[in-house]
């Protein structure tokens, strides 16, 4: 998956104006977009508090994320609410507690031309480890066996067998291979 421009974010006055303009943007017939959105939601808050990893993994899963084997997602994790197919996360890697992924950025129509309202994937790769309370912005791969420190923010690609830190994230330390 590529970078792509979506439609930028046009508030409604009621609940129905919501849906339609939402549905409209995903081109999904409204009662498909309503059972899409809710069952979303329904699975994104059970991981976000279940207490065993396995259930929050087939949570997100079921939501749409890509997860390989023997991957570790932590407690309150946040994988993009509105694109969590645009997430990719490879074996062995783990997300500890409180982590933020989002996939786009849907800015209101007042900022066109001056910002691009976007989706794009997020891949984390096999063996990264991510700390607590990192945020990780669209477009982003983190490498193989590389570490996020906590408190994070990753805005552009990690190489592979490193330690980053900050905001924004930078490399900090380099691992032989």
């Amino acid at each position: 998956m590529e970078l792509r421009e979506i439609p930028f974010y046009e508030p409604a006055d009621t609940i129905k104006g919501q849906i339609k303009n939402a549905s409209s943007k995903r081109k999904q017939k409204v009662p498909k977009f309503i059972f899409r959105k809710l069952k979303n939601y329904i699975l994104e808050n059970i991981a976000y508090n279940m207490p065993f990893n396995k259930i929050r993994i087939y949570c997100h899963r079921k939501r749409g994320v890509a997860i390989g084997r023997n991957v570790f997602i932590g407690l309150r994790c946040i994988l993009d609410y509105a694109y969590p197919e645009y997430i990719t996360i490879e074996e062995s890697a783990a997300l500890t507690g409180s982590v933020y992924i989002v996939c786009h950025s849907n800015p209101y129509l007042h900022f066109k031309g001056k910002l691009i309202s976007y989706v794009a994937p997020v891949t984390i790769k096999s063996g990264a480890w991510v700390g607590i309370n990192v945020s990780i912005l669209p477009g982003v791969v983190i490498g193989e066996k590389s570490v996020i420190s906590a408190g994070s923010v990753v805005k552009k690609d990690v190489p592979p067998n490193c330690v980053v830190a900050g905001n924004p994230a930078k490399v900090i330390k380099k691992f032989s291979e």
